[in-house]
C-alpha cells in the first residue's frame, strides 16, 4: 500500500515547488533540483514529488477551471498563491492519482493548509475540496480528458 509519511513529505515538497514556480520565473528543473537536493529525502518521495509537480503543471489550466467552478466567489488571481497551489495539488491527486483515497487527499490538503496557509486557509481548502469530492463524475471526466491528451 502506501506510507503516509513519505507521501506527506512528497506533497509538502511538491507544494513548495509549485508555490515557487507560481511566484517566480525559475525553471522547473532548477526548482525541483533545489527542493529535492537534501540527501535524506527517500527516492520514492523524490519520485512522487516530481510526479505531482509535473502533473499539476501539465494540467494546470484544467485544474484552475475546477477551482474557479467550486470557488466562484474568488477569482483565481485573488486566491492566495499558497491556497491556489494546495487546491491544484489536491485536485490533481483526486483526478489522476487513483491510489489515493478522497478522504486522505482532503485531509492532507487541510494539513498543508494548516502548515503553510493563513488562519482561514484550512476551512477554505476543506470547503472547496469537500464540494468537489461530492462531484466525483467531474473528477472522473477530468481524469479521462487528461489521460487522452
Amino acid at each position: 500500500m502506501f506510507n503516509i509519511d513519505y507521501r506527506h513529505l512528497a506533497r509538502s515538497l511538491a507544494l513548495q515547488a509549485l508555490y515557487e514556480l507560481d511566484c517566480t520565473n525559475h525553471p522547473v528543473a532548477d526548482v525541483l533540483t533545489e527542493r529535492l537536493a537534501p540527501d535524506d529525502i527517500p527516492e520514492k518521495t523524490r519520485h512522487l514529488a516530481t510526479r505531482l509537480v509535473q502533473g499539476v503543471l501539465e494540467r494546470r489550466e484544467d485544474l484552475d477551471v475546477l477551482i474557479h467552478r467550486y470557488a466562484p466567489e474568488w477569482p483565481l488571481d485573488q486566491i492566495a498563491a499558497i491556497d491556489r497551489n494546495i487546491l491544484r495539488l489536491a485536485i490533481f491527486e483526486l483526478s489522476a492519482e487513483s491510489d489515493a483515497p478522497v478522504k486522505v487527499v482532503i485531509n492532507e490538503a487541510v494539513e498543508l493548509a494548516k502548515t503553510f496557509g493563513a488562519e482561514s486557509t484550512p476551512r477554505f481548502i476543506n470547503g472547496v475540496l469537500g464540494t468537489l469530492a461530492t462531484r466525483e463524475t467531474e473528477l472522473h471526466l477530468a481524469s479521462i480528458v487528461n489521460d487522452q491528451e
